[in-house]
């Protein structure tokens, strides 16, 4: 296994959203969206940072500072009613993907690959400033653009299929390794096993999680949406965004890894406790 030298986490912005998008209420996703009155205080939009011997990665790429400022960058009619109840976002200047790297000693140009956990537009903010890594995503979250009405499923396809990218498609391939069972299936991104791309379908169909390992550190799981609340993952409390009983099974995995993997910290892309929890695996990522 190569080693992983340090892993950081950056915000591009924050992000507010109603408390039945958090943990399922039990009604309907569109009862929800358009009659809650309640927002949730701020919470980070997390990009992960993992200085790897094979190269920068990064997990998630954040919002895109133009969803604030470009007025036309949402759709407009039912569509945009529908974004604007979903989300409130608040990203100063100095909180681009860009600057966001600088400000722990990074150039935008270090980054290798990017990997993305879903194509939500909280996730591939930061595709236009990446014109020299490469991206990847699974086949099956690629597909869904392909779909009836992918804006209405959260997928704004001109912020995502843009010109100068380097996609490459990853399908769960057998893995031969009892050490992160239940999960039998996944990608190894270096080869090398310290980058596990683990299917987590439930948020959407083709999300992704990345298992983080080096010799002797905690393992770290970053999760996307899978939930937006490690406490909450651990109690088997799901978003209420997905497709339910995918979201489920997945928790359930996720918790039986945990099991598996003691000290394995859950990193979300909105947990407002990220960044506490990192820095404590952080203590003992790397080996003295």
């Amino acid at each position: 296994m190569k080693q992983i030298e340090k892993v950081s986490v950056v915000s591009t912005g924050s992000v507010s959203i109603h408390p039945e998008h958090v943990a399922d209420s039990g009604k309907s996703l569109y009862w929800w969206l358009f009659t809650s009155r309640r927002w949730t205080e701020p919470l980070p939009i997390n990009v992960y940072v993992i200085e790897h011997s094979d190269g920068l990665v990064l997990f998630d790429t954040g919002q895109d500072r133009a969803s604030i400022t470009d007025p036309g960058y949402f759709p407009g009619g039912i569509t945009g009613l529908m974004y604007d109840r979903l989300a409130r976002f608040d990203i100063a200047p100095e909180q681009t993907l860009t600057a966001q790297l600088a400000s722990i000693g990074y150039d935008i140009q270090d980054v290798r690959t990017a990997v993305i956990s879903h194509l939500h537009q909280d996730h591939i903010g930061g595709l236009r400033e990446l014109t020299g890594a490469e991206i990847i995503v699974s086949r099956r979250e690629w597909e869904t653009l392909g779909e009836s009405h992918p804006e209405m499923k959260g997928l704004l396809r001109k912020h995502i299929e843009l010109p100068g990218l380097k996609w490459r498609f990853v399908d769960p391939e057998p893995l031969a390794d009892s050490s992160i069972a239940p999960f039998t299936s996944g990608h190894d991104l270096f080869g090398d096993g310290s980058m596990m791309l683990l299917p987590t379908p439930g948020h959407t169909p083709g999300s992704l999680s990345m298992l983080v390992r080096s010799e002797g550190g905690t393992p770290l799981l970053m999760v996307g949406d899978t939930t937006y609340d490690a406490d909450l993952l651990e109690a088997g409390r799901v978003p209420g965004v997905g497709e339910r009983e995918r979201l489920i099974e997945t928790t359930a995995m996720v918790n039986q890894l945990r099991e598996r993997q003691p000290g394995l910290t859950v990193l979300a892309a909105h947990d407002p406790g990220a960044v506490a929890a990192l820095a404590v695996a952080r203590r003992d990522l790397t080996p003295a």
